[in-house]
């Protein structure tokens, strides 16, 4: 599998946190940036992930700001994109098997690290039920 990931200045420190952690795992990770904490503007990365995502260059993209709101705005404004907003592990577990979620946001400001990473895990781990839901998913599509 293959993720690219991306934050601002307010997600950094877990975008790091979340590298480690599938770097461990043995996945493929891109990092878009930013590379330190100066004030950015989250739609200038949130872009190259919703981008990559999009043309099937990456299996899945991460985005982290403070709240995580922000991206998931940006990420969805994408064709193709199915952004979730997650910050616990039943939602996680809920938007990759019924809506096939693409892209991760979560918010550095509202979650701790160890909960990130189990989300992370929960969510790259879970497989679309398809059925029912695909019809719904070309509704969006649509």
């Amino acid at each position: 599998m293959k993720v690219i990931i991306g934050s601002d200045h307010g997600g950094f420190n877990l975008k790091s946190a979340i590298i480690q952690h599938l770097e461990d795992k043995g996945i493929d990770v891109k990092d878009v940036g930013p590379f330190d904490t100066d004030s950015v503007d989250y739609p200038d990365y949130a872009k190259p992930v919703a981008e990559a995502v999009q043309n099937s260059e990456y299996d899945r993209g991460i985005l982290v700001c403070g709240t995580g709101i922000g991206m998931n705005i940006a990420a969805n404004k994408h064709k193709g994109i199915r952004a979730a907003l997650v910050h616990d592990t039943f939602s996680a577990h809920a938007t990759r098997e019924h809506n096939n979620s693409n892209i991760l946001c979560m918010g550095e400001r509202v979650i701790g690290t160890g909960l990130a990473l189990d989300i992370v895990d929960i969510w790259l781990e879970t497989e679309f039920e398809g059925g029912r839901h695909e019809r719904r998913i070309e509704k969006i599509e649509q």
